[in-house]
């Protein structure tokens, strides 16, 4: 996955970076939730779960982040809008996310914007698994060896269940189903994180 190279407008119009900053502002709520706060940094556990624990009760569960759907007119916006430099300093530009993260989000994108399959992205602006990647990547969350490991470990799950074909083609399958392909994402996000902590 790589960057565009296209001649556009040095800014986009106010009401366009309004709506991006909408679809950001979900991103960093979510990626704030998954900070945890431990005792020491090898303690995969929160200090929450650890003082749960030794006092032999439950751990609260974590609550959820809240999140907002990103506007319409975000979603139906040309991708090479989302390159723009205003855009992508909104919030950092470049930030490091984990594997595990670029798919949780990879799942966040296509619930807000919808599922898509036959191309990246519909006219009213869905996205398949590669076209809610690219939202990331141009938008400046991770890298491209992030996407590209995050495209790894969706293969990887695709391969352990005898599925050969690349991700993006079994994507577009006819009988495919937007909850396979969630599915699909979160499993391998799953997987991503239980290496990470291995």
């Amino acid at each position: 996955m790589t960057a565009q190279t296209l001649t556009v407008p040095a800014a986009p119009a106010p009401d366009l970076a309004d709506e991006a900053a909408l679809l950001v502002r979900e991103i960093e709520q979510y990626l704030t939730a998954r900070v945890r706060t431990t005792a020491h940094p090898l303690v995969t556990k929160t200090t929450a779960e650890l003082v749960a624990e030794a006092l032999g009760t439950p751990a609260a569960p974590a609550a959820a982040p809240v999140l907002n759907a990103p506007a319409r007119a975000l979603r139906i916006l040309p991708d090479w809008v989302l390159n723009f430099p205003l855009l992508r300093q909104l919030h950092g530009g470049g930030r490091h996310i984990s594997v595990a993260e670029h798919l949780e989000l990879t799942a966040l994108v296509i619930e807000r914007y919808g599922w898509h399959r036959g191309a990246l992205r519909s006219t009213s602006g869905r996205r398949c698994i590669l076209g809610a990647q690219a939202v990331l990547f141009r938008l400046g969350y991770g890298d491209e060896t992030t996407a590209l490991a995050a495209g790894h470990r969706l293969q990887a799950v695709l391969t352990a269940r005898g599925i050969t074909e690349p991700y993006h083609r079994w994507n577009d399958a006819p009988h495919r189903t937007r909850e396979e392909a969630l599915a699909l994402v979160r499993t391998a996000a799953t997987h991503a994180r239980q290496e990470a902590h291995a």
